[in-house]
């Protein structure tokens, strides 16, 4: 019109400008995921120790009893009675979620985890499945005292029948949780405890779908030198200590495994038989570990391309040390990257 304003009202340019991308945590992501599965399902149901009132001891179940009331299960503190009962609750129907607070709080429910939820499917020749996750915060770096900081997960990947999984970055976690939850097969679900809280500048995106299968691993760095085999909390320490080697000139292939139980040979494989050498990476102690046995395969599928010794670089095989001297016993950069020198050294 003529004559008219072409003055801007104060604050709307302010306002037309795109707006940052919401920072999403792992937290954040699997109470999402927990959420929207809850609310698609109402035959999925979450138990575990303060998961309710509190929303758990680190927050994840944050909301959920205030929105789905009795589906959210505040039960006595035993371990051996939480599983027990998510397996009654499988076995008729629902698909429960259970928390085991801390990793090192799983013990009591051992017998119910490898007799009973890895056992039924087999036992009945088929005739009941148990879908059910049990999710366990693993791993170290956080300060706190016994029993709170282990790496437990060889012994579940050891137990035929149980899926074991092991997310790493928030948006990934998202999906990997609602496919644990849509799996008929019990899913032991590892959270790395110390990336909890830690920004992520990624954006849930529900319309993208997950971009790969729960039993699948992702090459999140391609090189073209040496592969880092890692999972986890590991996961961003071996993304680091790629970051570190491209400054000497070295390529290094970084990939995040994601499950552990069934392992996904092929990406692995393919990565080793291009690289020629292979550094795994893992907080839990060294001996009898998923690294020996990520060596073995290599060491059979991959003879003919390997070019060193796979490298292992662990904890130690002892008890999980008092938090003064987590550094030393965590696997971090340094100690990779003499792994990595040593691999380039034969």
């Amino acid at each position: 019109m003529s004559g008219a304003s072409t003055s801007t009202a104060p604050g709307a340019e302010k306002a037309a400008k795109p707006k940052k991308a919401p920072k999403l945590s792992l937290a954040k992501a699997l109470n999402a995921a927990m959420h929207d599965a809850m609310a698609a399902d109402d035959k999925v149901v979450v138990i575990g120790e303060d998961v309710g009132e509190l929303g758990g001891v680190f927050r994840l179940t944050d909301g959920l009893k205030k929105e789905f009331g009795d589906r959210v299960i505040d039960p006595p503190l035993a371990e051996s009675g939480i599983v027990g009962s998510a397996v009654g609750l499988a076995m008729r129907g629902y698909r429960p979620i259970v928390e085991i607070q801390f990793d090192g709080f799983v013990y009591p429910a051992f017998d119910q985890i490898v007799s009973q939820v890895s056992k039924v499917h087999n036992r009945t020749e088929g005739a009941v499945k148990l879908p059910m996750v049990i999710r366990i915060p693993f791993g170290g770096g956080i300060g706190a005292v016994e029993h709170h900081s282990e790496s437990n997960e060889a012994y579940f990947a050891h137990t035929a029948g149980l899926r074991v999984v092991v997310c790493s970055r928030p948006v990934d976690a998202y999906w990997m949780m609602c496919q644990a939850i849509d799996c008929d097969d019990p899913v032991i679900f590892f959270e790395p405890k110390r990336r909890y809280h830690e920004p992520s500048p990624d954006q849930l995106d529900l319309a993208a779908g997950p971009a790969r299968g729960l039993f699948e691993a992702e090459v999140l760095r391609e090189g073209t030198d040496l592969t880092l085999l890692a999972y986890g909390p590991m996961v961003r320490t071996c993304l680091d200590v790629a970051a570190a080697a491209e400054a000497e000139g070295r390529s290094l292939e970084v990939i995040d495994l994601r499950t552990l139980s069934p392992i996904d040979e092929e990406t692995i494989c393919e990565s080793v038989r291009k690289t020629g050498r292979a550094v795994i990476v893992h907080e839990a102690a060294r001996s009898y570990g998923v690294g020996a046995e990520l060596a073995a395969l290599l060491q059979e599928r991959c003879f003919y391309s390997l070019e060193a010794p796979v490298q292992r670089v662990t904890g130690y095989d002892i008890p999980y040390p008092p938090s003064r001297h987590e550094r030393e016993y965590l696997p971090g950069l340094d100690r990779i990257l003499d792994a990595v020198d040593a691999s380039f050294s034969f």
